[in-house]
């Protein structure tokens, strides 16, 4: 625009001052070593007006034609973009539906091409595994890799999840620990440690982490409670399993307040030592999750049932606090302690009160098939056959119940028949 208004502009200057100067045109040489120029003035810049215009002229053709293959190249550019997100929703719509193969080519075809080429790639990747190709999918990843470059985190969440499908455990577990460096209270990465530490039975990393999973809030409350129980649990079996008896017990003394406070966890230590046959120890952790678990607590029949495996030497203290207790409580809570001092009773030799307390077991109909053996054994020692045969019965009774069960329907009601009679 400015150029036109410019030639414009010299135009009228000639125009004007042409009339002006048609008598005095005055004289222009230009001398060279081989010829001479001569002209007027005016002749000069109409020449210089011509001049300008052609390189303006040239200039604007250039301009135009880098112009058109810039517009072509973005067209081009642009079908390609569009090919692209079509491909990449088709793709996504196939693996959805299970067809692997086909979302892999349709999302990876032209993935370079799509408005997000790193997402493009990892679910190419992830198709891939899906159909069993490992070396696609990481090539995939490869890809993926290049394009993010330093901001690696999502093709790295990416990579380890394939790992794990891959169920290549070693590998992912490495993975998954130099995400947590890179990110601890990311909710995916953090989603993948659960998964891969409880898969490789690594309860000692979890537990390690335990605290930010619970601050992050990718569990409910209930889910959280159960993980963080099945990671106690691990790590008993593991310091058992490890160190025996004496490493279990070392590394209860080491943990923190709050943890030596968890009545699952002592439950769960109580039940270890029984099976290490360290009674003891089992029974003074015994008396004292007794004094502070309460009646009414869900976990107050895991109690009662380590405490009817106790064996210790002298379980008096056990005894008296059981006793206490039973004369306190309702009595539809009091079955599971009747079952506790039946067994203590029997340990002592005292058969009266074992007879007694198992009474009150069978009264309120909480009679388990593993006890039928105690519980025959101290009738017998009490003198009391009858009620000894009558528990030998039922229990011979509730076992062929059970065994019918399998039995087609109408041999099942006539086995019930001849029993009943």
């Amino acid at each position: 625009m400015f150029r036109t208004l410019f030639l414009m502009l010299v135009l009228l200057a000639g125009l004007v001052a042409g009339p002006y100067l048609s008598g005095k045109q005055g004289y222009v040489l230009i001398e060279t070593n081989s010829f001479n120029i001569e002209m007027s003035l005016t002749t000069l810049v109409i020449l210089f007006v011509i001049a300008m215009a052609i390189v303006y002229a040239i200039e604007w053709v250039i301009t135009r034609f880098f112009r058109l293959s810039n517009n072509t190249y973005g067209w081009f550019s642009n079908r390609k973009r569009r090919k692209a997100q079509k491909q990449t929703i088709e793709g996504l719509i196939r693996m959805q539906a299970g067809d692997y193969s086909k979302a892999e080519k349709l999302i990876g075809k032209n993935a370079k091409h799509a408005d997000e080429p790193v997402f493009n790639f990892i679910k190419a990747a992830e198709a891939a595994q899906q159909r069993g190709d490992e070396f696609s999918a990481n090539n995939y990843l490869l890809k993926a890799a290049e394009i993010a470059g330093s901001d690696s985190l999502v093709v790295e969440i990416a990579r380890t999840k394939i790992l794990l499908q891959q169920n290549k455990l070693p590998a992912a577990r490495s993975a998954v620990d130099s995400l947590l460096e890179m990110t601890s209270r990311n909710k995916e990465v953090l989603k993948l440690a659960v998964d891969i530490y409880l898969r490789s039975h690594a309860y000692q990393a979890l537990d390690n982490i335990l605290d930010q999973i619970e601050n992050t809030g990718l569990y409910s409350t209930t889910e959280f409670n159960q993980l963080q129980q099945k990671i106690e649990d691990g790590l008993l079996d593991e310091k058992m399993n490890e160190y025996g008896v004496d490493g279990l017990i070392e590394w209860w003394n080491n943990q923190p307040k709050k943890r030596r406070n968890d009545l699952y966890v002592k439950i769960g230590l109580i039940r270890r030592l029984v099976d290490c046959d360290d009674h003891e120890t089992a029974n003074e952790l015994a008396l004292e999750t007794l004094k502070k678990i309460d009646d009414s607590s869900s976990l107050s029949d895991s109690l009662c049932l380590q405490i009817s495996r106790l064996q210790p030497t002298d379980n008096s203290k056990l005894i008296k606090i059981l006793e206490k207790r039973i004369r306190q409580i309702d009595k539809t809570q009091s079955c599971c302690i009747y079952r506790c001092l039946g067994y203590l009773y029997v340990r002592n030799g005292d058969f009266a009160k074992a007879s007694n307390a198992f009474k009150q077991v069978i009264d309120s109909n909480s009679l388990e098939p593993n006890d039928t053996t105690m519980v025959i054994y101290a009738f017998e020692q009490n003198g009391d056959a009858d009620l000894a045969e009558q528990v030998r019965h039922s229990s011979l009774q509730s076992a062929m119940a059970v065994k019918n069960i399998h039995y087609p329907a109408s041999k099942t009601k006539e086995n019930s028949t001849a029993l009943s009679a």
